[in-house]
């Protein structure tokens, strides 16, 4: 019994950590262009030398 009050205590800091650190990189815009960064791997950069003059 005297481990789970030790071990809720260290669960609810780790989550609240967790939480801190998402809420963070949210405010950093982390998150703004998803489908920008999926396609961006598609791209092959060789390709787009040859097409330019």
């Amino acid at each position: 019994m005297t481990s789970m009050a030790v071990l809720i205590p260290i669960a609810l800091g780790m989550g609240l950590i967790g939480l801190c650190a998402f809420f963070w990189a949210l405010r950093r815009g982390q998150f703004v262009d998803l489908d920008g960064a999926a396609a961006r791997i598609l791209i092959d950069e060789a390709d787009e030398a040859d097409r330019q003059p």
